[in-house]
């Protein structure tokens, strides 16, 4: 008779206390995505210049009326918990030291791509629609352009386009500051 192998998802409460066990570490490059823990991608210098360049024009565009947010977790559901590259978030008096930001409290989500596309595109950017997260920037620098996505659905996002480093953006919720795509972008 052949065994049956099935996962065993975790929850976040579960996922919480691994860390607090030392099981896992706050610097682990992992994230609670659908239940798995999964291994993120390395960080390598394109990448950590493209998150630093967006975190400086964020704090300087957005600072007194977002929280800008680095490479920190967002509470999906009892079930997910992904750590995107960036996220523009409503302001909060705490800080969110109570409790992670959840998708109401999210104004922008953006990811930056290297060496990640096929990961960010068909299991990350589903999660969020799924999750009402308004508006999800992705950034391919292989490509050189940001993908903008916008009405989610449960099936996906209603609303996307793909521009390139001529074209400028605005938040949905900044909708007065225009940014070039260009300054977004590594040279």
């Amino acid at each position: 008779m052949r065994a049956v192998v099935r996962r065993r998802p975790f929850t976040a409460k579960e996922y919480h206390r691994l860390l607090e066990a030392g099981i896992l570490r706050e610097d682990d490059r992992v994230e609670l995505i659908e239940g798995e823990i999964l291994e993120m991608s390395p960080i390598g210098s394109r990448h950590l210049a493209a998150v630093n360049r967006i975190a400086r024009l964020f704090f300087q565009r957005f600072g007194d009326r977002a929280i800008v947010s680095v490479q920190n977790p967002i509470h999906l559901d009892p079930r997910s918990e992904p750590q995107p590259d960036l996220t523009l978030l409503k302001p909060n008096p705490s800080d969110y030291a109570e409790a992670l930001p959840t998708p109401q409290e999210v104004l922008l989500l953006v990811e930056v791509m290297d060496t990640s596309q096929a990961y960010d595109r068909e299991v990350k950017l589903p999660l969020y629609a799924r999750a009402g997260i308004p508006e999800v920037w992705l950034l391919d620098l292989e490509a050189r352009r940001l993908e903008v996505y916008r009405k989610p659905t449960p099936e996906g996002f209603a609303e996307a386009r793909a521009l390139g480093p001529e074209e400028t953006v605005a938040p949905l919720s900044f909708p007065e500051a225009r940014l070039p795509v260009a300054h977004l972008l590594v040279p």
